[in-house]
């Protein structure tokens, strides 16, 4: 077993672990993947999405290609936004879109630039078992049966949406054929024609076409940016994280520093809010890089830890080839704006209506700019030549998701599937959400110090989805798929 693949489904770990066994590098496989994954996870990926993809091995520094969106140039005056909630059935949370939420993509551009520098397989051949899924049809699992359930406003919203989606009148149920013809053209024709087929071809115009958006023509030409990861040590384990602008790889930084060694529950409640706090200080959303190297720099931050008084739509694919090559993609279409393109098969984003990046609201955006996601790819390397590629979905969550994970890999040593499954906790807006399912004594920790936090009775998608893939210094491999949101590892 010398390489292997963790994703948010069993058809998207099938085609890459296909592709690790027939060659394919660690990259061919995530984008083989994240292709699969925007037919059969439809809700969670989508090709005008954003993306982010770290890559890091034993013989490679780690990089992150930053393929997340970009605001429009200009605005216009009366873009159509329509604002609706999703009930998680212990929280609800409110999204907002129509036209006037698609903010410029950029993933197509990065799966190309990244499979140009370190792909091997012809993309027509990555692309092929997508194709040929969205062209034939698949069951509808029941996770993605549920999700379609928590966003059934959004996939009812027009009449392109309800016949993408719906079936007499309701969105699809678990077992449905689901298919996407008019998707696996599009698919088939991109993967011989390049990255021009949607930044300024067909898929472009049909984007434009639509009435009630920002975009021009010019939008839609961006380009993927190459950057140099973030980086913490944490008990020898050098951790590489999405750096600015984005704001989860900070954030995940500023809360490995701050925590305490093999620290309990109620530690990583208190980092979490206490980061929160910071966060909203010095207006981190503001301005990602500037106020990031400022807080990276505070000599207090761990002496504020000690006296603290009490007070979305995504999805991941991770790989690691038979040259410990590692790849980790996140990507992400928002929750759809609500429109599918005619004749493509295709929902675009509504990246300007996620209150996580915009906290504002759908026209607090300034033009042209990276918005800043909270995807946070990482990467975790030893000098033992020790390898860890993982991800998280989940919105404002994946920031805690990778936290608790990664701590729990750096300080425990416990298996990649043990850090995967332990409970998780969130902290927003003062408020903490934890999974309550290791006993009584874990709860009364909890309670004691944050006496009006909300308990959830079993794992939950709401907390992210952490698919890994680790391996260690003699080649050995691990991979393991969260089942929070159906995730599925394999190893060859």
């Amino acid at each position: 077993m010398t390489a292997g693949i963790a994703s948010g489904h069993p058809l998207t770990s099938q085609v890459g672990a296909d592709v690790l066994a027939s060659g394919g590098t660690a990259v061919d496989a995530v984008i083989a993947g994240a292709l699969m994954s925007m037919v059969v996870e439809p809700v969670l990926a989508g090709l005008l999405g954003g993306g982010v993809l770290m890559v890091a091995g034993l013989n490679h520094q780690p990089r992150v290609l930053d393929g997340f969106v970009q605001t429009p140039k200009t605005k216009i005056g009366d873009p159509e936004v329509k604002t609706i909630e999703v009930d998680f059935g212990t929280l609800t949370q409110a999204f907002h879109i129509g036209p006037g939420t698609i903010a410029a993509p950029s993933l197509v551009p990065m799966l190309f630039d990244a499979h140009a520098r370190l792909g091997r397989i012809p993309m027509p051949e990555l692309a092929a078992p997508a194709v040929d899924v969205a062209r034939h049809g698949h069951p509808l699992s029941g996770f993605q049966a549920h999700v379609f359930r928590l966003v059934a406003a959004i996939l009812k919203a027009t009449d392109g949406s309800r016949g993408q989606f719906c079936a007499d009148g309701e969105v699809l149920k678990e077992g449905a054929d689901y298919r996407n013809p008019d998707f696996a053209d599009v698919l088939d024709v991109m993967a011989r024609e390049g990255a021009r087929f949607v930044t300024h071809g067909e898929i472009a115009q049909a984007l434009l076409a639509l009435d009630g958006h920002h975009l021009t023509s010019v939008d839609l030409k961006g380009q993927a940016i190459w950057r140099t990861p973030l980086m913490v040590t944490r008990n020898a384990h050098d951790i590489h994280l999405n750096p600015p602008p984005s704001l989860g790889g900070v954030l995940c930084a500023l809360a490995l520093e701050c925590l305490p060694h093999q620290a309990g529950p109620t530690a990583l409640a208190d980092v979490q809010d206490l980061i929160n706090r910071l966060r909203q200080d010095i207006r981190l959303d503001d301005s990602p890089t500037e106020a990031a190297n400022a807080l990276t720099h505070l000599p207090d931050l761990k002496k504020a830890m000690q006296h603290r008084e009490a007070s979305r739509g995504t999805t991941h694919v991770s790989a690691i080839d038979a040259k410990g090559l590692g790849a980790a993609l996140t990507l992400t279409n928002g929750e759809g704006c609500g429109h599918v393109l005619p004749g493509t098969g295709i929902m675009p984003n509504n990246m300007l209506g996620e209150e996580d990046l915009l906290p504002g609201g759908p026209v607090s955006w300034q033009p042209d700019t990276r918005l800043a996601t909270m995807m946070c790819p990482t990467a975790i390397t030893t000098r033992e030549r020790q390898l860890v590629m993982l991800g998280s979905g989940g919105s404002n969550r994946i920031r805690s998701a990778v936290t608790c994970v990664t701590s729990l890999l750096c300080d425990a040593d416990i298996p990649l599937e043990a850090a995967v499954l332990a409970p998780r906790l969130h902290v927003e807006d003062g408020s903490l959400s934890f999974e309550d399912t290791s006993g009584e004594a874990h709860r009364v920790a909890i309670l004691k110090h944050w006496p009006e936090a909300t308990a959830w009775p079993a794992p939950d998608m709401f907390f992210g989805g952490v698919h890994a893939v680790a391996r260690d210094p003699k080649g050995n491999i691990q991979a393991f798929g969260d089942p929070r949101r159906a995730g599925d590892g394999r190893v060859i």
